[in-house]
């Protein structure tokens, strides 16, 4: 076991305490508990004082879940894959999969490396132009402004206006 996941020792009965996933899922326990709500973890069992009594796979599934996180999966994406986990008995399509997910992500993540890359040799252009003033180099040659009309990938959406995010 890695230094990063310490290892999983159960409570009285077998089970574990919410505490005892959290610390060995490595999340708090409002996220444990979140996750429940959302139906991406099974309910617990309960102690006969009400305590939640988790079973060893929960620490999994919790790993899990926050591994396809930092892979770029939104919580939804990662409900959708644990349900066709749960159903690999039934003939499913071939889209549901992992491999059919992970694909797609991957072609997003290429797509925003693009973006990124066109933004990051804009702002060199800026950069290098000596661009100090944004409506003052909106009006000159020399510089990449308006960035209104800097684009990223053929075809992309325009950026969008965060001012109010």
């Amino acid at each position: 076991m890695s230094a990063a996941h310490p290892p999983v020792v159960g409570g009285a009965g077998g089970g574990l305490r919410s505490s005892q996933v959290a610390v060995a899922a490595g999340v708090n326990v409002e996220t444990l508990r979140y996750y429940e709500r959302r139906g991406l973890l099974a309910e617990p069992h309960r102690s006969p004082g009400g305590h939640r009594l988790y079973d060893f796979d929960s620490v999994t599934t919790l790993r899990v879940i926050k591994s396809a996180q930092r892979l770029g999966f939104t919580l939804d994406e990662v409900a959708e894959l644990l349900e066709v986990g749960r159903h690999r008995h039934r003939p499913r399509s071939r889209d549901a999969g992992l491999q059919a997910r992970a694909q797609a992500k991957l072609a997003e993540v290429e797509e925003r490396i693009t973006d990124l890359l066109t933004i990051r040799d804009n702002l060199r252009a800026t950069l290098d132009a000596g661009c100090d003033d944004l409506i003052a180099g909106a009006g000159t040659d020399c510089c990449p402004i308006p960035f209104a009309t800097i684009t990223t990938r053929p075809g992309a959406a325009a950026p969008q206006d965060r001012s109010d995010a």
